[in-house]
């Protein structure tokens, strides 16, 4: 059975994704700036909405893994389903060219705005604390690494989020910014902001 890794396509699937979405955002609010338009597509293409949207589609059922990656159906299974994600549209866009490609995101990406649009899940987790904190207590919050590990290629991070010297929730992530962002949304739990 050959294999061999579906990194080549999920770089190129996630170029295809990025434009489509970028392209039907643009035609579909005419009226948004460009951060808006920013936000709503990173809202629609990042991991945890990939992942969810593989899973819907049973790509679970299609993954061959490592008995360590088998074992795992927290975060990490979702980023697989992700990249899982990307490599298909990579795949299809390889295999069926542009428009069937578009075709197939939109139908299976955009039915997610209204949901993405009504709770307001385009709003980035890190700006949105940091925008009540700001109005609420008069603090910038600051973030800080506590802890990582791993080799250059698969680093893990570990940052907590602070008002002042409280620490006020952590996160973890595959990198700086994905562990803050999750800071961040535990930090708007904890403070029930937003």
């Amino acid at each position: 059975m050959g294999g061999g890794h579906n990194e080549r396509l999920e770089f190129l699937g996630d170029a295809v994704l990025e434009l489509v979405i970028t392209e039907y955002l643009y035609e579909k609010f005419p009226e948004k700036p460009e951060g808006d338009l920013t936000a709503l597509r990173a809202s629609l293409v990042n991991a945890n909405m990939l992942g969810a949207v593989a899973s819907e589609l049973d790509f679970n059922n299609f993954l061959l893994l490592s008995r360590g990656e088998a074992k795992d159906i927290g975060r990490a299974r979702q980023y697989i389903l992700a990249n899982t994600f990307e490599a298909v549209v990579g795949a299809i866009y390889l295999d069926q060219g542009y428009n069937p490609t578009r075709d197939f995101i939109l139908r299976v990406l955009t039915a997610k705005l209204s949901e993405i649009l009504e709770k307001k899940l385009y709003r980035d987790a890190k700006s949105l604390f940091q925008e009540e904190a700001q109005e609420r207590v008069g603090i910038t919050p600051t973030y800080q690494v506590i802890k990582e590990w791993g080799p250059d290629h698969d680093k893990h991070f570990i940052v907590g989020v602070y008002l002042g010297k409280e620490l006020v929730a952590e996160g973890e992530g595959a990198s700086k910014q994905m562990a803050q962002q999750s800071a961040a949304e535990a930090a708007l739990k904890v403070k029930n902001w937003g």
